[in-house]
């Protein structure tokens, strides 16, 4: 196999989103090693950018190098999601207080429709479908952020936690109860409740405290 050169992305990042693909299917699981020889060879790259991707990657928490050793993929310890969850509810809430001035009724009309269309999912056991859309739901009032940094540090902390690789299965009762979550967001929303709405977010729908159990159910299958 190797990279498509015609990609307008640069070698780095090309190594860089081939790695992540195979930790998010399983190909590369938690405690394997890389073979920076046999991965140079395989995908017909030089070592320059697999190793600017693999630093990357180590920044991102998706693999460690170690000195002597080489590069192994990451395990997604307790402690590494309680301090995914900080990072994420501390920013999207203060994305949301950033862009609160621009936020629509049609923002908060869409929010409330993806919500919906999210429990259709879920009545259906359709949980890919629900996850696009929860994702989307997330997405109405941070695509009004132009603080690109803040945007990719979000997108690293949710591919950790969902894509690390994506768990089978999921927790119903979870589910529902972050639709109803959802709901409480959107009535402060409507109601341009907006610091109250971005504390419920930090401190409750991304609190590691308020979801602890059901993220030891989903993550750990109720064992810790």
């Amino acid at each position: 196999m190797s990279l498509n050169v015609l990609n307008t992305k640069s070698l780095r990042e090309q190594v860089y989103d081939y790695l992540k693909e195979e930790i998010n299917a399983g190909r590369l699981k938690k405690g394997d090693f890389i073979d920076i020889n046999k991965l140079s060879a395989q995908l017909g790259v030089s070592k320059t950018p697999l190793r600017d991707a693999l630093l990357q990657l180590e920044i991102d928490g998706f693999v460690k190098i170690l000195p002597r050793r080489g590069i192994v993929v990451n395990e997604l310890t307790l402690d590494d999601i309680k301090n995914l969850y900080e990072m994420i509810g501390g920013l999207e809430s203060s994305a949301l207080i950033s862009v609160a001035n621009k936020l629509s009724d049609d923002d908060i009309a869409e929010m409330k429709e993806l919500n919906l269309e999210m429990r259709k999912a879920l009545d259906n056991d359709n949980f890919d479908l629900y996850y696009e859309n929860n994702v989307k739901f997330h997405n109405v009032y941070l695509r009004l952020s132009n603080n690109s940094q803040l945007l990719r540090t979000l997108d690293v902390c949710k591919q950790r936690l969902y894509d690390f690789p994506r768990e089978k299965g999921y927790v119903p009762d979870w589910e529902y109860n972050s639709l109803l979550e959802h709901d409480r967001l959107i009535e402060l929303l409507k109601k341009r409740e907006y610091l109250l709405a971005a504390d419920y977010i930090r401190d409750v729908h991304w609190s590691f405290e308020v979801q602890k159990n059901y993220i030891i159910q989903y993550y750990f299958k109720g064992k810790v």
